[in-house]
């Protein structure tokens, strides 16, 4: 069998610690999984199920430890936003997943970012449509190197942050999560198949914001490192 055209390259995330990386499949994106952040949106936050939407695989962007994405300005928004976030990787697919199992599914963890265009967004919000335009574009899913869960620690508890041109913007801890990874991984899996390369952005906490070119975004989770993006 051969293919009209050449098929679209694998993404591939650099995994600490080994000369491998980790295939991108599925990108599945939480939203509002902090309280505070739900009422900045104009929400109030309870324990309803979660919700999600995704993000093609293509729109990942691996940075490597230490170096700065020049990240282009996206088309057709005056109003860029920042998301940072935990993101969990699944290594061992599954359905229906137990809550007691649902970590031992997951690979490892990055530090990652929901960068939205949110003028799009909320005006698909508003006309009751899908979210896509305002969140599935083109580079819209930067994460840093993909640390195993055995070197990373605990996530538990684990602070996150992210400042924009040396000026703290969003700072919180994995604790604040409404529903944490194993819930969502194990809730997901009721949903979808999991497989082995899915990603699971598991939402951002309060402060999110506008950047615009020139910018530089340094978000960080500790035990997993910083990324660095420039707005250009």
């Amino acid at each position: 069998m051969t293919y009209l055209f050449a098929p679209a390259p694998v993404v591939g995330i650099p995994v600490v610690g080994s000369d491998q990386q980790f295939p991108v499949r599925r990108v599945y994106c939480v939203g509002r999984n902090y309280a505070a952040h739900a009422r900045e949106m104009g929400f109030d936050p309870d324990r309803e199920p979660p919700f999600f939407f995704c993000k093609p695989a293509d729109a990942v962007v691996p940075v490597a430890a230490g170096e700065e994405l020049q990240l282009p300005y996206p088309s057709e928004t005056g109003n860029y936003h920042y998301e940072i976030e935990l993101v969990a990787a699944i290594g061992t697919g599954g359905s229906n997943i137990p809550l007691e199992q649902a970590l031992s599914y997951v690979f490892g963890y990055a530090v990652g970012l929901d960068m939205t265009r949110r003028d799009l967004q909320m005006k698909m919000r508003e006309m009751g449509r899908p979210w896509e335009i305002g969140k599935a574009f083109d580079q819209s899913a930067p994460i840093g190197p993909l640390w195993p869960a055995a070197r990373s620690g605990s996530i538990d508890q684990a602070g996150l942050w992210l400042q924009v041109n040396g000026e703290d913007h969003q700072r919180s801890t994995t604790a604040a999560l409404i529903w944490s990874v194993a819930e969502t991984v194990a809730y997901l899996s009721r949903f979808f198949e999991l497989q082995p390369g899915d990603l699971i952005y598991t939402g951002t906490p309060e402060g999110v914001g506008p950047v615009v070119r020139g910018d530089l975004m340094v978000g960080g989770i500790d035990g997993l490192g910083e990324l660095n993006v420039r707005v250009v």
